[in-house]
């Protein structure tokens, strides 16, 4: 009997503390699946689904899927896809212990691929692609594992005539570069060392057929833009006039672009240039009002 009784106990205990595991853990079924699960103390494991709900995003139905991904002891990991409102994939973007690293796709609204490449030590590496809206390629690149642009890089046209050519070295133009009109005839042959131009060598054509060209918008002369100007015991909002040393930030709170402006153009400085995922993916370097080669993303910045 005493045996018996133990027994009972033994069961009694072990059904007890079964019971305790499955209520400490929180978990969704859908369409048959567990998704969504946190274990007992609270991480968030398995296949996790984001639905309208429970973000606070517009223009999606409670029930509509925003994003979906794995998570390991609340990291994400693998693949995770996000969803446009009309249910197309926004993007594709791989994660290793919670953070961007490996290939990664993302997508215009209405399902045509506008970029990929892979993303490593929070900077592109290896090849990188970005399309137009219509599917043709706009831009080609070759990055190295430090994330400089190299070799042969090429810009494209929206009707698909490669725009312009040439090799980098350590993120900067070297050698020749050629430039073509949207005919595909050839519209400059300019020579960079290190990045910097030689302008005795550069040759320019002028199309054998008139080429209607796209109008060059000019950008505000007055421009009203807040800015938070920062040091070390202050904190400020000045106006962007156009004119002078500034630092804008974009609607992320991200930094944009920081530098000598004027006449509302970036003069001499950085364009911090991010995907709609709010990764950055290169940095411009401008000098007397041009592009001049790419700068580095710095560890800080990852």
């Amino acid at each position: 009997m005493m045996k018996r009784s133990i027994s009972y106990l033994f069961f009694f205990v072990a059904l007890l503390l079964t019971c305790e595991e499955a209520l400490s853990q929180d978990y969704q079924i859908y369409n048959g699946d567990t998704i969504n699960k946190k274990d007992a103390t609270g991480k968030k494991q398995g296949h996790w689904i984001y639905f309208g709900n429970m973000t606070n995003l517009p223009d999606y139905a409670p029930d509509q899927i925003v994003e979906e991904g794995d998570f390991v002891n609340n990291r994400k990991t693998g693949i995770w896809k996000k969803y446009f409102p009309n249910g197309n994939l926004k993007s594709e973007i791989t994660y290793v212990n919670g953070r961007p690293n490996g290939p990664y796709k993302i997508y215009y609204e209405n399902g045509q691929l506008q970029e990929e490449g892979t993303w490593k030590n929070n900077r592109n590496v290896g090849t990188f692609k970005r399309y137009y809206e219509n599917g043709n390629l706009q831009q080609e690149f070759n990055f190295t594992a430090s994330g400089k642009r190299e070799g042969m890089q090429k810009y494209y046209h929206e009707n698909g005539q490669v725009m312009i050519e040439g090799h980098w070295a350590d993120g900067k133009e070297n050698g020749e570069i050629k430039e073509y009109y949207a005919n595909g005839e050839i519209k400059a042959i300019k020579y960079f060392n290190g990045g910097s131009i030689d302008p005795a060598k550069t040759k320019t054509f002028e199309p054998k057929e008139p080429i209607k060209e796209q109008p060059v918008v000019e950008e505000p002369k007055e421009v009203k833009v807040a800015v938070v100007e920062k040091t070390e015991t202050t904190r400020s909002v000045t106006f962007f006039d156009g004119n002078g040393f500034h630092t804008l930030y974009n609607k992320n709170r991200q930094v944009s672009k920081v530098g000598e402006f004027k006449n509302g153009r970036l003069w001499n400085g950085k364009w911090y240039r991010y995907n709609k995922d709010g990764i950055l993916e290169n940095i411009e370097i401008y000098k007397n009002g041009r592009y001049v080669g790419d700068g580095v993303i710095e560890d800080e910045q990852k």
